[in-house]
């Protein structure tokens, strides 16, 4: 927690051979009180599938670097009532999904099936201690999607995957 370098590629997902892979599952909603791309303020509730136990943040991103892999983050644990208190203060369509935690190989994927809105999208993360880390690609991770500014977590609670053309 607190303030760090955030690093991390993000992949489409070809299939759901990763939850057998899987060592967590974790329900989140989160909305956003700004997604200006300059200072991403977020909230976040998480319920953690396997022990039950309840956790909110508020997250503070600044600008990415051009291709997409790394940003400043600032992030702060908040009482959980409150935040479901602020979430209705929050823009835009919440996000919904569930986070399977994947170790691969010494890396761990973070992969998320959305829900809701952003039904039928499926992203990896991989969070890296430089850009140019390598990792080994697991056989259900797709094509990289770290570049493109739609595929943020704050773009998909203004412009939903079902509102995507086909």
């Amino acid at each position: 927690m607190g303030l760090s370098l955030e690093i991390e590629r993000k992949f489409l997902v070809l299939n759901s051979r990763f939850k057998d892979q899987a060592t967590n599952a974790i329900q989140m909603r989160q909305g956003y009180l700004s997604t200006d791309p300059k200072r991403v303020v977020r909230l976040r509730l998480s319920k953690d599938m396997g022990l039950g136990h309840t956790k909110a943040d508020l997250t503070i991103k600044g600008l990415s670097t051009n291709d997409g892999a790394s940003r400043l983050e600032w992030e702060q644990v908040i009482d959980y009532k409150e935040a479901e208190a602020l979430i209705g203060l929050c823009v835009n369509y919440p996000i919904e999904k569930t986070r399977y935690i994947v170790p691969f190989k010494g890396h761990t994927f973070e992969v998320d099936v959305f829900e809701g809105q952003n039904k039928g999208l499926v992203l990896a993360e991989v969070e890296l201690f430089k850009v140019e880390a390598e990792f080994v690609r697991p056989d259900w991770l797709g094509v990289e999607v770290t570049e493109l500014p739609g595929y943020t977590n704050a773009a998909l609670a203004e412009r939903p995957f079902s509102t995507w053309p086909k």
